[in-house]
């Protein structure tokens, strides 16, 4: 076994022409894609994300709930177009780094708008909205007529 002999191919692929655009156009891809990955929370290159969103309900009220890191009061808009509540937010980000010979400057921006229809009985003149700790809360109260509409309804076997 030690002396058995072994073919080798002698076709190897011709070796193509040089292509100086080729390497540009790697180069750009990746840099692209490096950048779409560098960008604010909700940018993931191709498609904005969307922040998450909880929606609560009790007796008295429903509560939205988003995530939304690195956000201010400020960065936020909620607003009411007819029975639509719009919530809307954008972050811009630089950073700089100095250095002796060396200077960084990078900046992030994203931004994000969610809808949400608002369901009958809800007061549109007590919403109220507050952010803490990147997170967005808006309350919305029930109008008191909106409790009175549910009624529970027995079932009886004929």
């Amino acid at each position: 076994m030690a002396n058995t002999q072994v073919d080798v191919k002698k076709n190897a692929p011709a070796p193509q022409p040089h292509d100086p655009w080729r390497s540009f156009r790697n180069e750009l891809d990746r840099v692209f894609e490096q950048f779409g990955q560098t960008l604010s929370p909700w940018w993931g290159g191709e498609n904005m994300k969307l922040p998450s969103v909880d929606i609560t309900e009790d007796d008295k009220t429903f509560t939205l709930t988003a995530e939304l890191p690195g956000l201010s009061a400020e960065d936020v808009d909620v607003s009411l177009d007819g029975r639509t509540l719009v919530i809307k937010g954008e972050k811009q980000q630089e950073t700089k780094t100095e250095e002796k010979n060396y200077h960084l400057t990078e900046r992030s921006y994203g931004a994000f708008e969610r809808s949400f229809y608002l369901p009958d009985g809800v007061n549109a003149d007590a919403i109220d909205a507050t952010v803490a700790k990147g997170v967005l809360t808006v309350t919305l109260p029930k109008l008191p007529s909106a409790a009175d509409k549910a009624k529970k309804i027995t079932v009886k076997t004929a």
